[in-house]
C-alpha cells in the first residue's frame, strides 16, 4: 500500500499533483485518500487500465492516462496480472461514473480504494502529458489532504529517483510455484519473477511447456534443479544498472549452454550479461500502441510496452561477447530504441539466446508478437 493511504469514497474534495520541477495540477480525490509519490510517467494505452494497474513493472510509478476516459469497464477477477495492484499512484481525467460491463465486479474507484491507491481526477492529462514529454519522467506526489503545494514539493524533492532502483526482490514470487502445461509436456523452462505477469506462463502453458516460475533471489543451482529446456527472465521494475545478483545468474546460465529467452527488463539484463550498457529514455514507452520491426523477419508488429530503461548496443553491426555473437533483432521504429537482442554461436550460427524489450504475452494486446513463444520453443528444439 503507497504510504499515508487510507480507504475513502474518494470524493467529493480536492486534490494536488506536484511535479519535482514544481509543476502543479489541481483536482478531483480519485480512489484511497492520502498522500503517495512515485515517478510520474504516461501510458498511452486505450484500453488495458486493469492489466496496466496489475502490472509489476509499475512499482513506485505514477501512472498517467491519455487517453480521457477511464473505468468505463470496472474492473473484473479474471483479467489480474498479479496478486495486485503496483501503482504507486493513478491519474486520470475523466473517470467513469459507472461501470457498464457484464464482467465487471466493481468499479474502478472503488477497487482503489480497496487497496489504498491514491489517484487524483479532473485533471488536464494531456498538459501534464506534454510537460513530461518535454521534461522527461520525473518525481512527483499526489495528496488529498495537503493544501500547500510547496510543502509537498519538499516531500516530493526527497523520495528516492528511479536510477539506481533495485526493485525486482519487492515484486517476486516469495515461494517458487509451477503452471502445468496444457495438453502434453513438451519442455520445461524455468523463469525467473522479476516482476511476470500472470498471462506470460500461461501463454508458455498453451505451447505445452511446464513453467517453474522461482524468485529473483534464486540461485544457478536453484535453476538448474528443475533441470530445464530453457531459462526465462521477465519483466520488471526499476533500473538494470542497480541489479546485479541476476544478471550473475543470467552469465552463469549462459556458461552452461542453457537457451535464454527474456522479455522488458529479461532484455535489458540479457544486454548487461553481453557486455552492452544501458540507459534511462527521456520519458520510455508505455502503451499498447508501438511499432517495432523484427530486423530477422522484416515485419513490422504494434506491440505493448512499458518500459523506461533502453539496452546500448550498436544497430549496424553485431558484437563478439564471451558466449557468442550478439546483435540487434528488434528495433523501435519511433526512435531507433533497441527492442531485441539475439546470441548465436558464430555469426550465423545456431540461435543461443534471444529477448525483446516489449511484451509479446499481449494482456492487454495487441497479439502480433505471439510467436515470440514459438521461437522459444524453436530455440528449446534446436530449431533455430
Amino acid at each position: 500500500m503507497p504510504p499515508h493511504a487510507a480507504a475513502s469514497p474518494g470524493r467529493p474534495g480536492t486534490a494536488i499533483l506536484v511535479l519535482e520541477d514544481g509543476r502543479t495540477f489541481h483536482g478531483e480525490p480519485y480512489g484511497a485518500e492520502g498522500e503517495t509519490f512515485g515517478e510520474a510517467v504516461f501510458n498511452t494505452g486505450m484500453t488495458g487500465y486493469q492489466e496496466t494497474l496489475t502490472d509489476p513493472s509499475y512499482h513506485r510509478q505514477v501512472v498517467v492516462m491519455t487517453a480521457p476516459h477511464i473505468g468505463n469497464t470496472g474492473v473484473n477477477d479474471e483479467d489480474l496480472e498479479s496478486r495486485r495492484i503496483w501503482v504507486a499512484g493513478y491519474v486520470v481525467r475523466d473517470p467513469a461514473r459507472r461501470p457498464s460491463s457484464w464482467r465487471s465486479r466493481r468499479s474502478l474507484d472503488e477497487e482503489l480504494v480497496a487497496q489504498g491507491v491514491v489517484g487524483i481526477s479532473g485533471i488536464d492529462t494531456r498538459a501534464l502529458t506534454r510537460h513530461l514529454r518535454e521534461r522527461g519522467a520525473m518525481r512527483v506526489g499526489i495528496s488529498t489532504t495537503e493544501t500547500d503545494p510547496e510543502a509537498l514539493l519538499e516531500r516530493v524533492r526527497s523520495q528516492p529517483p528511479m536510477k539506481g532502483a533495485d526493485l525486482a526482490a519487492e515484486v517476486t514470487t516469495p515461494e517458487p510455484y509451477v503452471v502445468r502445461p496444457h495438453g502434453e509436456k513438451r519442455f520445461t523452462v524455468a523463469a525467473l519473477d522479476l516482476g511476470i505477469k500472470a498471462m506470460t506462463p500461461h501463454r508458455m502453458a498453451e505451447r505445452g511447456i511446464e513453467v517453474h516460475v522461482l524468485p529473483s533471489t534464486s540461485t544457478i543451482e536453484d535453476v538448474l534443479a528443475v533441470e530445464p529446456d530453457g531459462l526465462f527472465y521477465s519483466n520488471g521494475p526499476g533500473d538494470p544498472a542497480a541489479t546485479v545478483h541476476e544478471i550473475g545468474v543470467l552469465e552463469q546460465a549462459l556458461d552452461a549452454g542453457v537457451p535464454y529467452f527474456g522479455i522488458c527488463f529479461g532484455n535489458q539484463l540479457f544486454g548487461r550479461a553481453l557486455g552492452f550498457g544501458t540507459y534511462k529514455l527521456g520519458y520510455g514507452h508505455r502503451g499498447i500502441n508501438q511499432p517495432v520491426m523484427d530486423r530477422t523477419t522484416g515485419k513490422v508488429e504494434v506491440t505493448a510496452h512499458n518500459h523506461g530503461f533502453a539496452v546500448d548496443a550498436p544497430l549496424d553491426r553485431p558484437t563478439d561477447t564471451p558466449y557468442g555473437v550478439a546483435s540487434v533483432s528488434h528495433v523501435c521504429l519511433n526512435d531507433d530504441v533497441v527492442e531485441g537482442l539475439e546470441l548465436r554461436d558464430g555469426e550465423g550460427g545456431p540461435l543461443k539466446g534471444f529477448s525483446v524489450q516489449y511484451h509479446p504475452e499481449a494482456a492487454a494486446g495487441p497479439h502480433d508478437a505471439r510467436y515470440l513463444f514459438d521461437r522459444f520453443c524453436q530455440l528449446m528444439a534446436k530449431e533455430v
